[in-house]
């Protein structure tokens, strides 16, 4: 019973085989299964009836329904997505009589006592910090390896030497976490919830305020470690976040995709994920600039010029301006336009809002000219009409636009850009050869870099009044699109043909309580949203500007920002976080290091270190590896002429290997490679008989291939049994960043292929 003391006899395997613990953990991890499915049909019958009673009653009632019909959905979805690994680990305590198992979800049973501790709840916390030198109430941690709902092995710690003659002779397993480190790759990131390391497990359930950067090298599990915190944080202030979300900022969308398993198996599916080339609604930036052109647009003296940009928007002109009012001369005067300009400024507004106020201002002003005009005193009644024969007139509608210009922040960035006069007298704070950087067409397509000047300038201008009210009816269409397609789809699944009811008809019936919007839904659509939390990944990658724009969307300053400097693009290196964050560098910000790769042999581990120390980019924070592999370092030179074809041999040989090593067809490798070359390498790749099937992949997704041919930018984040490097000196240009990346993304081998020179200290 909970209380008494502990007994180690209790806790020890019953038998010293491993097969009879597997059977032992077999039968608790089966009753915790069918725990599961009695929750999942007790709750999808609750949505069913729910859903079963329409859109009647009052509105009260409708509210209520689709409330609780919301959190039946939700309830089902996490039941759904944590079928893999439910029970990953076991607790022998010397304060209980009973174990604790550890799992992705808390459970209880029928009669509510407790089955499953939630991996993030404190009386959880033992699995991932119990040491031997400070084991706690710990005597024993349990590892449960499992392939669907069978315990296939488990993997025992003794953190209580006292008990060793008890429970030693019950300890089996090869090691959790090793098993995960030598697992081949899937194509797809997987949670490490079940191995997750002391240092790994501070970091993650850090207090939720202020602005931690988490600094990591190489292979030490930055990406998991904020993956798992936003699902700790979620938990453990399940009641703040929900009502404003968690927004998640990877470096591409296919890291997005790569990483989109892990929160949804760790219970949590309300985050929204996006990257900075999708960060302003209604924008998605296709291309990049070169990298001279976005670093200038990334300075924050950008926001100065902005800035600049808006305010010359609002003109006083230099003379007195004639305006003609059904016949009548009016006349609009400097003074009185600088009048109604600080009016408008006092209100605090952005540009396009605070017109308003400017242009009643004016009107005021022109109306009283008009009156008096008009023979002087009026009623009430003929006010209005002499106010409305004002404000609808040409010459008015035209002065009050040229004095105070509503524009969008496309309009405005699109005309910078395009006219280097107006450029010149907005950007003092730029060299002239800077401003020759930015001058390009109108009509040109927008970039990643653009996107963060795009939102500063939404901003400074506010929602422009036509624009807004065009981008409000495309959504209604769409939406309303969709909703049709969804009624069709439910008439056909149901049976409802034969001219009963028709889609469009269905569609409208509902549309009076419409669809519900989760949080995620909500804020992914309105610039404006603040978020309860960022997670920042990737970060040594943003722009000054670029953190202006997250930080906007986070007024609590409550961030989690991951990165290492040293894996830095480009041809400038930060020396600190304080650079790389700018404004968001402040009391708020707290640092922690993690000093493990789990990922990188050593062998490979040591090499990048000793070659980025050669070049004198010794990283700031090194880390050690964590185990090493044979034969993990292999080189291939060759000839110019010849790069393609010994790259392909070099894919062929490799893939062999590893359908040896982890089974036929398993395991990913890619083929790292110069941008200047990739084109010619993957033609290669494809046009080889025995590589052309391991290189495709489905609707364009490269995590689908066995085989990806990528850049060292597309490979940041990512990780691969095997990777092919091609020409490491090439890919050196542009910064030791790219080649330091490049090096570091194999769980086993790294094959070096080359007919250059080789940078220093990776030669034989």
């Amino acid at each position: 019973m909970p209380g008494e003391a502990f007994t180690p006899q209790q806790h020890a395997a019953p038998a010293a085989t491993a097969e009879a613990a597997v059977a032992q953990e077999q039968q608790y991890v089966g009753v915790v299964y069918a725990r599961l499915d009695e929750l999942r049909d007790a709750y999808r019958r609750r949505l069913a009836q729910v859903r079963s009673t329409g859109a009647v009653g009052t509105h009260q009632n409708r509210s209520e329904r689709d409330a609780f019909a919301a959190h039946y959905e939700d309830t089902v979805a996490r039941l759904e997505m944590v079928e893999n690994r439910l029970v990953f680990g076991r607790l022998d305590l010397r304060a209980s009589a009973e174990p604790r198992y550890v799992g992705r979800i808390g459970m209880s049973d029928a009669e509510h006592s407790q089955l499953l501790v939630d991996w993030r709840a404190p009386s959880a916390q033992p699995f991932y910090q119990a040491t031997a030198a400070h084991p706690g109430d710990v005597v024993r941690r349990r590892h449960l390896m499992t392939r669907g709902r069978t315990v296939v092995g488990v993997e025992d710690e003794l953190l209580d030497a006292e008990h060793v003659d008890e429970v030693g002779d019950g300890l089996t397993g090869e090691g959790a976490l090793f098993a995960a480190m030598s697992a081949a790759r899937e194509g797809r990131m997987s949670d490490i919830v079940a191995t997750i390391q002391a240092e790994q497990d501070a970091v993650i359930r850090s207090p939720l305020d202020g602005v931690l950067v988490v600094q990591g090298g190489p292979g030490t599990g930055k990406t998991a470690v904020a993956l798992h915190r936003a699902a700790y944080l979620l938990y453990a202030h399940r009641e703040r976040l929900e009502r404003s979300g968690v927004l998640l900022v990877g470096p591409s969308r296919v890291f997005l995709r790569y990483i989109e398993q892990v929160l949804p198996s760790l219970g949590e599916t309300d985050v929204v994920a996006t990257t900075m080339a999708e960060l302003l609604p209604g924008t998605t930036a296709q291309t990049t600039d070169p990298v001279e052109v976005a670093e200038v647009k990334g300075r924050a003296v950008m926001a100065r010029v902005l800035s600049r940009a808006v305010r010359g928007l609002q003109r006083v002109p230099d003379a007195v301006q004639e305006l003609d009012v059904e016949g009548v001369r009016l006349h609009l005067r400097p003074e009185d336009v600088r009048s109604a300009m600080a009016r408008a400024r006092r209100t605090g507004l952005p540009h396009n809002q605070a017109r308003e106020t400017f242009a009643l201002a004016v009107l005021e002003t022109l109306v009283k000219e008009y009156t008096l005009a008009r023979g002087g005193e009026r009623d009430e009644e003929d006010r209005g009409w002499l106010y409305e024969d004002v404000r609808t007139a040409r010459d008015v509608r035209r002065a009050v636009n040229l004095c105070w210009m509503p524009t969008t922040p496309h309009g405005l960035l699109e005309r910078l850009y395009a006219r280097p006069d107006l450029l010149a007298a907005h950007a003092r704070g730029l060299s002239d050869a800077d401003r020759a950087l930015l001058v390009r067409e109108k009509g040109s397509p927008w970039t990643v870099a653009d996107v963060p000047l795009l939102d500063e300038l939404a901003e400074l201008l506010g929602p422009h009044e036509q624009a807004e009210a065009a981008r409000v009816a495309a959504e209604s269409r769409q939406r309303r699109a969709e909703e049709v397609r969804f009624a069709a789809e439910a008439i056909e699944a149901q049976g409802l043909g034969d001219g009963l009811v028709d889609a469009e008809t269905l569609a409208a019936r509902f549309a009076a309580t419409g669809p519900r919007l989760t949080t995620a839904e909500r804020a992914a659509t309105d610039r404006t949203w603040t978020y309860g939390h960022i997670v920042v990944d990737e970060a040594q990658e943003l722009s000054p500007m670029a953190w202006r724009a997250l930080l906007r969307r986070c007024p609590s300053r409550s961030m989690t920002v991951v990165g290492d400097l040293a894996q830095r693009s480009g041809p400038h290196p930060a020396r600190s976080w304080s650079e790389v964050l700018g404004g968001a560098a402040d009391e708020h910000v707290r640092e922690a290091v993690l000093t493990v790769s789990y990922r990188t042999p050593a062998t490979v581990m040591d090499t990048a270190t000793t070659v980025m120390t050669r070049l004198g980019a010794e990283p700031a924070y090194p880390v050690r590896a964590a185990r090493d592999l044979p034969d993990a370092l292999h080189r291939s030179p060759t000839t110019v002429g010849a790069l393609a074809e010994t790259v392909c041999d070099v894919v062929a040989g490799e893939l062999a290997a590893l359908d040896g090593e982890v089974g036929a067809g398993a395991g990913r490798l890619a083929v790292i490679v110069p941008d200047e070359i990739r084109a010619e390498v993957a033609a290669a790749l494809a046009g080889r008989d025995d590589l052309r099937a391991a290189t495709e992949h489905a609707d364009g997704d490269p995590l689908g291939a066995r085989v990806a041919v990528v850049s060292p930018v597309e490979a940041k984040g990512l990780e691969y049994d095997v990777v092919a490097l091609v020409e490491p000196a090439a890919i050196l240009e542009p910064g030791t960043g790219d080649l330091y990346v490049a090096m570091t993304r194999p769980t086993r081998r790294l094959h070096v292929v080359h007919a250059e020179e080789l940078p220093p200290g990776l030669e034989a």
